[in-house]
């Protein structure tokens, strides 16, 4: 029984999520260029769509899951369940105006023409706030309308936020904190969830591996309690013995979070010799 799988087939997500497939284990036929591949060593089919396609047919079961940002699933507002969140295409749904405008708050956009690929978003988050606007619905390049005279201000995502600052544009209200997410039918069968569960238990290996490093390093044996309780691994620090008296080698992981803060600690109790290493699967 093979689970059906809707990646985006261009755009900001495609990298990653073929990548994550990868980083799986998961090795497709022919490559990542045809619409609709299977894999040579999982019970997997990948069909290639676009974004604002997938919601639709993972809904329609069509397709079992999906893979596809959070702003794509809530504007598009299907029957469809979020089981996963991937921690990759973090990005936010925002108001933005020319920055030359005197923005105090929401109320600014009263009676305001908005431009937006997003309309039922912002609909919402008007009607939220009790404010009446003009929505234009654009479906790119959303960040040239207010230059040209068409909107007022508009609501699109937003990154790094550099493409709004060379449109002149400066970002006001965050509607939606959004990043890609692991989407299913609501009755995909029992079969197809065994494979989905197959498929969920490397997606966390992998990213569980992203927010840790593996850490090795040597340590006077007279600190080795000490050190042992900066870095106390996920159970316990691996301790070997080294060649030198009164030494021993130390391997541990630490959260990528803590990184910095813990090597100094380290270096402040006499470890030495200090070695980083991504890890490339972590299993609990």
């Amino acid at each position: 029984m093979k689970l059906k799988i809707a990646l985006q087939k261009s755009g900001r997500l495609y990298d990653d999520s073929t990548s994550i497939l990868k980083e799986c284990g998961i090795e497709l036929q022919n490559g990542m260029n045809k619409l609709l591949n299977e894999a040579i060593n999982f019970p997997l089919q990948i069909l290639f769509l676009r974004d604002d396609d997938i919601p639709q047919y993972v809904e329609d079961a069509v397709a079992d899951v999906g893979i596809v940002g959070e702003n794509v699933v809530f504007e598009t507002h299907k029957d469809i369940e979020i089981i996963d969140k991937l921690g990759f295409g973090k990005c936010r749904l925002s108001i933005a105006v020319p920055r030359n405008e005197n923005y105090a708050n929401v109320s600014f956009l009263q009676n305001k023409k908005i431009a937006t690929s997003y309309p039922y978003l912002l609909q919402k988050f008007l009607d939220e706030n009790k404010i009446t606007a003009e929505i234009h619905e654009i479906s790119g390049s959303v960040e040239i309308t207010t230059g040209v005279g068409l909107a007022d201000a508009i609501c699109d995502l937003v990154s790094s936020g550099s493409t709004l600052f060379s449109n002149g544009l400066k970002e006001t209200e965050v509607i939606l904190n959004s990043e890609a997410v692991l989407i299913e039918n609501k009755n995909i069968s029992d079969e197809k969830k065994i494979v989905l569960e197959k498929l969920l238990f490397r997606i966390e290996a992998v990213k569980k591996s992203k927010k840790y490093k593996y850490i090795l390093l040597n340590v006077p044996n007279e600190n080795l309690e000490t050190v042992c309780k900066i870095i106390p691994g996920m159970k316990s620090p691996t301790v070997l013995p080294l060649g030198i008296e009164g030494w021993c080698s130390l391997h541990s992981v630490v959260h990528e979070d803590d990184f910095w803060n813990v090597i100094e600690s380290l270096k402040e109790n006499g470890a030495e010799g200090i070695l980083i290493a991504p890890i490339e699967k972590m299993i609990l």
